[in-house]
C-alpha cells in the first residue's frame, strides 16, 4: 500500500492507493476514516483492482478549514485524491454519509466517476408519498456514537440502536471516530441543497442496502432516478455499519457491480 500527500492551497489530504487495475474510490461514513474499509479494500484489491482510499479533513495527515463548508468542498477533497492517484472513470463507494460527497463528485466532476455504489445510504429525498423527514432517523443515536463527551455505555447503546445488526457487538465502532469531523461533515450536508447532488451525475448507481438498517429509509434510489440506472441488492444480517458486520459481502457486491458497468467511452 502505497501513501500519498495531496497539498491544495490550504488542504492537505491524505490517500491510502493499494493494488492496479480498474480503479475503486472508498467513502467512508460519518465522523469516520479511511480504516473502516481495510478489509473491504484487501478483498477487492485481490480481485484485481487499484483501490483509493482518501482520509477525511480530521484524519491522519489529512487537514484543512473545517468551517462553514459545504459538500462541494468535500468533493474536491476526493477529487484531488483521485486525480493524483492518477485515476479516471472510477468506481465510487460511498458508505452512509460517504455517499453524500461520492454522489456530489459525480455530479461535478463526471470524468472521475462511471459508476457510484450507494451502501447502507440515506438517499437525502423522499417521494411526496411519504411524509418522513430525510436523514432523520435515529438522529440523536447517530450523533452520540461517535461523541466524546457521552459515557461509554451511552455511545454503546446509541451504535446498538443505529449501527449494528442483532447480535453483533457494537463496541468493535467504539474507536475510529473524529468528532469534529462528524461536526464539519454534519454542517456541510445541512448547508448543500440535495438537488445539487442527488442526481449524481446520471450514472449507474447500485443502491447497497443491509438488511436490518434501522437508519435507511430503504428502496427510495430507484423511484427516484429509473430502473434504467439503479440496480437493488441486500446484504443479508447487517445493519448500517455494514462494513465491519459483512465485510466479504460487500466486497463482492462492489467487484460484480465494477465489472457490469463498462468503461465510458472517451
Amino acid at each position: 500500500m502505497r501513501q500519498l500527500i495531496v497539498r491544495r492551497g490550504d488542504v492537505t489530504v491524505e490517500v491510502f492507493v493499494q493494488g492496479s487495475g480498474d480503479p475503486v474510490v472508498l467513502l467512508p461514513s460519518l465522523g469516520r476514516g479511511a480504516a473502516d474499509f481495510d478489509e473491504v479494500a484487501r478483498l477487492i484489491e485481490q480481485a484485481g483492482h487499484l483501490v483509493v482510499r482518501p482520509q477525511p479533513r480530521g484524519f491522519g495527515q489529512s487537514q484543512g478549514p473545517t468551517e462553514n463548508l459545504t459538500l462541494h468542498d468535500l468533493a474536491s477533497d476526493v477529487a484531488a485524491a483521485v486525480e493524483e492517484a492518477g485515476v479516471r472513470d472510477a468506481i465510487v463507494v460511498g458508505h452512509a454519509f460517504g455517499s453524500q460527497p461520492a454522489r456530489m463528485l459525480a455530479h461535478s466532476r463526471p470524468e472521475l466517476v462511471r459508476g457510484l455504489v450507494l451502501a447502507a445510504a440515506s438517499a437525502g429525498k423522499v417521494p411526496p408519498t411519504l411524509t418522513e423527514r430525510p436523514y432523520g432517523r435515529l438522529r440523536e443515536e447517530i450523533d452520540g456514537a461517535g461523541n466524546p463527551e457521552l459515557s461509554e455505555e451511552e455511545r454503546v447503546r446509541c451504535l446498538r440502536a443505529a449501527f449494528f445488526a442483532p447480535g453483533h457487538d457494537p463496541r468493535v465502532w467504539l474507536e475510529g471516530w473524529s468528532w469534529p469531523t462528524h461536526l464539519m461533515q454534519a454542517h456541510a450536508r445541512e448547508n448543500t441543497p440535495v438537488d445539487e447532488y442527488f442526481p449524481a451525475g446520471g450514472v449507474p448507481i447500485l443502491d447497497l442496502q443491509a438488511e436490518h438498517d434501522a437508519v435507511v429509509i430503504p428502496n427510495l434510489y430507484l423511484p427516484l432516478l429509473g430502473a434504467d440506472r439503479v440496480t437493488e441488492e441486500v446484504i443479508q444480517g447487517a445493519g448500517h455499519a455494514l462494513l465491519p458486520e459483512r465485510p466479504a459481502e460487500c466486497a463482492d457486491a462492489i467487484i460484480r457491480f465494477a465489472a457490469s458497468v463498462p468503461p465510458r467511452q472517451s
